[in-house]
């Protein structure tokens, strides 16, 4: 089936570039196609990243590289019978599964409520698309600490202070265990972000992908808080990682995970920041399941370990006018002592040349990785974005 809607997609796709090749520039969608009534449209995108990765190991001297298909993926989206009702549709080639699925409709003024698998409104890099990040990938932060996607239903509120003050509310309920879950749910995940823009809106939505491809002439600042509580977790990390059941039936093994996101978002003249925070803890016991103890009831030893502890993200960029782009990352990530996972620390230089903005793009990144208990490691990476 993967073969055959493959197939019809680039048969449509090819069909429709043959008719005018002219009106399909990097970011536009390879189809859009809106009904002559007005009551619906479509636009169906591709894009894909090539990468190269190598890495040196300071403990014995050693490198290893690879290149490889980082991500490719198929991208819909537009509305039916009013532009009150839009939807999104998202498809990873590369790994043959669906990424989106969600269904958005703008009830009452400026109300939306959203149905579907999509991602959680959780720590702003997780929110910022692949395509337009500042770096080759995100960060330790993201990788250990984000919400991700789920499936279930969110509601979204903005309004507005005086003549620029911003408030934006996002509330989500979820099933909890991450994409393309059938199972019943063991609990459900709740998740609250409040987003602050005391200077107003960021210029063609700037507040959500990274650089200031804008070059904003009045400076733009975004600050955000959110809170998550994923009941009965069944995941080591939320909506990732691996599965706590297939280790442990019993509910009251199940641990409830809190997580308090804390993230900012500056941009102004080709200059930007971001900068991230995450606390994460177990609220009905502790992090680690099947604990051994000793005599002076230490734990001496345990099957498993939720990841908890915290995090922290700061990021840097400046945009020549040029198009090219240096920009700096610096991450810490502090895992709960009980869980036995290392601390990490991790420095990251970049730069980036911007041919058609994120549509177009070659991005390189070193990063010095220096783990607890573990030699440094170097990693340089190369990355070529293309997005129809």
């Amino acid at each position: 089936m993967k073969k055959l809607f493959l197939f019809f997609y680039i048969l449509t796709s090819i069909t429709y570039l043959a008719q005018d090749v002219t009106n399909n520039p990097f970011g536009k969608g390879l189809i859009n196609v809106t009904a002559k009534d007005s009551s619906w449209a479509t636009k169906v995108a591709f894009r894909f990243q090539s990468q190269y990765e190598g890495n040196y190991d300071f403990s014995d001297s050693s490198f290893s590289d690879r290149a490889f298909v980082r991500r490719a993926r198929i991208k819909g989206s537009g509305y039916a019978f009013s532009p009150r009702l839009k939807y999104k549709f998202e498809y990873d080639v590369a790994n043959g599964y669906v990424l989106d699925a969600v269904l958005k409709w703008n009830f009452s003024g400026n109300w939306t409520v959203w149905f579907g698998q999509t991602k959680l409104p959780g720590n702003i890099e997780r929110v910022f698309s692949s395509q337009k990040l500042q770096l080759v990938d995100r960060s330790l932060l993201n990788s250990q600490f984000t919400l991700d996607r789920d499936a279930g239903f969110q509601l979204r509120h903005h309004f507005k202070i005086g003549n620029n003050f911003i408030v934006r509310e996002k509330f989500a309920v979820s099933q909890g265990e991450g994409l393309n879950q059938l199972g019943f749910s063991s609990g459900n995940d709740y998740t609250a972000r409040l987003e602050l823009l005391p200077f107003g809106k960021f210029s063609k939505k700037g507040d959500y992908f990274a650089s200031d491809l804008i070059r904003e002439q009045k400076p733009k600042l975004m600050l955000c808080m959110t809170y998550d509580y994923n009941k009965n977790a069944v995941r080591f990390r939320g909506q990732k990682g691996g599965q706590v059941l297939y280790r442990f039936i019993a509910a009251n093994d199940l641990r409830n995970l809190q997580s308090i996101f804390a993230d900012v978002h500056f941009k102004y003249k080709g200059l930007s920041f971001m900068g991230e925070y995450v606390n994460r803890i177990t609220t009905n016991g502790i992090a680690v399941l099947g604990a051994v103890y000793d005599s002076n009831e230490q734990i001496i030893d345990f099957d498993d370990a939720y990841y908890t502890g915290s995090s922290i993200n700061l990021q840097m960029g400046y945009l020549m006018k040029n198009n090219w782009e240096i920009a700096g990352r610096y991450t810490q990530v502090t895992p709960e002592t009980i869980t036995l996972n290392n601390n990490i620390t991790q420095y990251t230089l970049g730069f980036s040349r911007y041919v058609v903005g994120h549509n177009l793009k070659v991005q390189g990144d070193i990063s010095l990785t220096q783990e607890d208990t573990k030699e440094n490691k170097l990693m340089f990476r190369l990355q070529t974005e293309f997005n129809f």
